[in-house]
This record gives C-alpha cells, sequence and structure tokens, in this order.
C-alpha cells in the first residue's frame, strides 16, 4: 500500500520558518516539513522580498503528516506551545507581518478543528494574554528557496540556530518526548 496517499497537509505560520520546520521535524508521522511563504499577494516572493513586511505572506512551515500516526489536533497542540500566539507580527526578536501567527486550513474539517483548539487553549490559561493567531484558508502558497529547508538540521552552528533553535527544540524534546519520532533523543 502506498503510504503517500494517506498523507496530509497543514501550514502553520509561528515566526521564523526554521524554528516551526525544526520542532515538526522531530514528531512521529511528519513525513515531511517544508518551509514556504503563505497568505500575500505577491507571486512567487523571494525571501529578500518576504522579510521587507510589504508582499503580505507569512513565513509557514507546510507539514505532511500521517493522520494514522498523529492527528491534526495534536499538531495543533505542538504549535500552541511551541511560539507564542499572543503577540501580533512578532516572535521573540523576529518583527513584522511576516512573522506573525496564522493557521492556514486546507479544508472545513481543519478550519473547525482550528477553530475549537484555538478556543481552548485561549480558555486554559496556557497563556496569560489573549492568542491573537488568525485562522484563514491557505491561499498563494510557494515553497521556500532550497538554502531554507531543513535549515537547522544542515546549519546546527550557525548563530540563529544555536541561540534561538537549538533552544527551543530542547524544550520540546523534553515536554513532547512522547511525541518524538524513534531515535530522536531527549537531551
Amino acid at each position: 500500500m502506498n503510504k503517500e496517499k494517506n498523507l496530509e497537509k497543514a501550514t502553520f505560520g509561528a515566526g521564523c520558518f526554521w524554528c516551526v520546520e525544526a520542532i515538526y521535524e522531530l514528531v512521529e508521522g511528519i513525513e515531511h516539513v517544508e518551509s514556504g511563504y503563505s497568505g500575500g499577494h505577491v507571486e512567487n516572493p523571494s525571501y529578500k522580498e518576504v522579510t521587507t513586511g510589504t508582499t503580505g505572506h507569512a513565513e509557514v512551515a507546510r507539514i505532511h503528516f500521517d493522520p494514522d500516526v498523529i492527528s491534526y489536533e495534536e499538531l495543533l497542540e505542538v504549535l500552541w506551545h511551541t511560539h507564542n500566539p499572543t503577540t501580533l507580527n512578532r516572535q521573540g526578536n523576529d518583527v513584522g507581518p511576516q512573522y506573525r501567527s496564522v493557521i492556514f486550513y486546507h479544508n472545513e474539517k481543519q478550519k473547525e478543528i482550528a477553530e475549537k483548539s484555538l478556543k481552548k487553549t485561549d480558555e486554559s490559561n496556557l497563556w496569560e494574554d489573549p492568542i491573537v493567531t488568525k485562522i484563514q484558508p491557505l491561499e498563494n502558497y510557494y515553497v521556500a528557496e532550497n538554502y531554507h529547508q531543513n535549515y537547522f538540521e544542515n546549519n546546527p552552528n550557525a548563530g540563529y540556530c544555536s541561540f534561538v533553535i537549538a533552544p527551543k527544540v530542547k524544550k520540546f524534546k523534553k515536554e513532547f518526548s512522547y511525541l518524538l519520532k524513534d531515535g530522536e533523543k531527549v537531551n
């Protein structure tokens, strides 16, 4: 049986796509994570264009997952815990609309699940401030340049990776050890 036919997609913006990709690559049931751009009005944007904050695009991670192994709800649970969904157009020192918190749904079922998950999380007091994450239909998705793909894996000693992504990955592995792929160590 071809497993590829069972895969679904999720697309999330949660700050720098390198961080989002690095987290979801660790999760059992995720076959592939791709960095890209979505939600804007410029066709085939470059990273340089997106970083200006004028294209309307957010940096996103497109997650190809096996729903028989991990649910969309679980993917959202990871999202709520691995970025700050209460800051508008900002994640840490990354500032601008390209770093906004957004869930781009692929179908009505995902929209419904995302709305319920946001409401539940907002009411749970996980975050002190209200969640500002937008839930929008997926539109105008473009794959980011090749050098952005698997960025953390390929550049573990780069400054941003060492100081921003590595601590986030370490925290995720500790808090979500039950979701890790076989072979991933909790350090």
